[in-house]
């Protein structure tokens, strides 16, 4: 089995997310993110001026978005930015960087995870390909680069679901499930400790899309998006969000220095790139690239596996590929439900596995734990954490 890697993640945070246009529709990726990371430094008992390095992952804003954010928050002027852009995958890959660079001893404490304002993001105009022809907007992802109306970001789940026979019922019962899990988890306070409300306000402590309620007939309502046999719709898919996540990885050394505090821990990590039109089996081949690497490792001490899904249709495919118990994917409700922060979306699930297996301490802790997700343009990111 891959050697533990001596750095640890104390403290993990996140913002609700809000749809775009939406909860945070006027607020700039520093105002979005920088209470988010006081609010993690606060929970582990350290200043800011402590902070080595903060590594975040974002797709949108352009520039160096991390220093932004770094000076917002207080960070000393000393402390270095890195922005990490690897779509969808780029907050996971930002706390990976990060406990790699703090066990290779390039840092004692670095700030890590990712942030999209997409509400409040730069537009993108492409330049027209001669003098008679208008400028028109890019879309936030590469896939939405040209005029057309067609939805591109589902295709591949659709070719995915039509390939593996995942019927549309079967799509709308796993949506319909995750928001009974998600409305169970707000009931017993699961996400307590875990966001960070940016005003005191109700709706600042949920996850905006995460609405109460949801009925059976809602899902077998909404039309396909590519009709007439299409089976991926609004209900059973994951939307564009904004919101910010973060997590602060440190030393052994600072580990000591305050007390060995429950933490996690990364294992191992795996990115793994496919065709662009199986896109929507990243995920799958990225875990199946895990397994292969933790030699001697029992794949069932997995407890736990965060999946930020684009579609019901990936995530039945997913556990179908693996061998998978569905209550082992996303037990509070995954993106299908909350919704999808595109560059933040890897570092919210290291923070859903945060909460799960340290913040809320069972007698049946768990000790591992998978974050696993897919990035636009085929690549599928996986990395193993244990609980310590």
């Amino acid at each position: 089995m891959h050697r533990t890697i001596s750095a640890y993640i104390i403290a993990a945070k996140r913002t609700a997310l809000g749809r775009v246009g939406g909860l945070h529709r006027n607020r700039r990726i520093e105002s979005l993110t920088a209470p988010v990371l006081a609010a993690a430094l606060e929970d582990c008992n350290l200043p800011p001026e402590r902070v080595d390095e903060i590594i975040i992952g974002n797709a949108t804003q352009g520039g160096n978005p991390a220093r932004l954010i770094a000076l917002a928050a207080g960070l000393p002027e000393s402390a270095a930015a890195l922005t990490i852009d690897r779509q969808c995958a780029s907050g996971l890959d930002a706390i990976v960087t990060a406990c790699r660079a703090v066990a290779d001893g390039q840092a004692d404490i670095i700030a890590a995870g990712g942030a999209e304002a997409i509400s409040t993001a730069p537009w993108r105009i492409a330049k027209p390909k001669s003098l008679y022809q208008l400028p028109h907007f890019i879309g936030v992802e590469p896939s939405m680069m040209d005029e057309s109306e067609e939805p591109h970001l589902y295709e591949a789940s659709e070719e995915l679901s039509q390939r593996l026979n995942i019927a549309r019922e079967q799509q709308d019962a796993w949506a319909f499930r995750s928001h009974l899990k998600a409305e169970n988890a707000r009931e017993k306070r699961k996400f307590v400790g875990e966001i960070v409300p940016l005003r005191s306000a109700p709706e600042e402590a949920k996850d905006q899309s995460a609405a109460a309620g949801a009925e059976p007939e809602y899902f077998s309502a909404e039309p396909p998006f590519l009709p007439p046999q299409g089976s991926l719709t609004p209900a059973n898919t994951s939307a564009m969000h904004d919101g910010a996540a973060i997590t602060i990885v440190v030393s052994e050394k600072v580990w000591d220095e305050l007390g060995r505090p429950p933490a996690l821990r990364l294992v191992a990590s795996v990115s793994r790139g496919v065709p662009p039109d199986n896109e929507a089996g990243a995920p799958m081949e990225a875990m199946k690239k895990l397994y292969d690497r933790l030699e001697g490792f029992n794949p069932k001490d997995i407890g736990l596996i965060e999946l930020s899904e684009a579609s019901a249709a990936q995530a039945i495919a997913f556990c179908s590929s693996l061998g998978l118990e569905d209550d082992l994917i996303n037990p509070d409700g995954g993106a299908v439900v909350r919704g999808h922060p595109l560059a933040a979306a890897g570092a919210v699930l290291v923070v859903r596995l945060f909460s799960r297996m340290v913040r809320q301490q069972t007698e049946d802790r768990l000790q591992f734990g998978v974050a696993a997700l897919g990035a636009i343009g085929g690549i599928g990111v996986a990395a193993l954490f244990e609980a310590t």
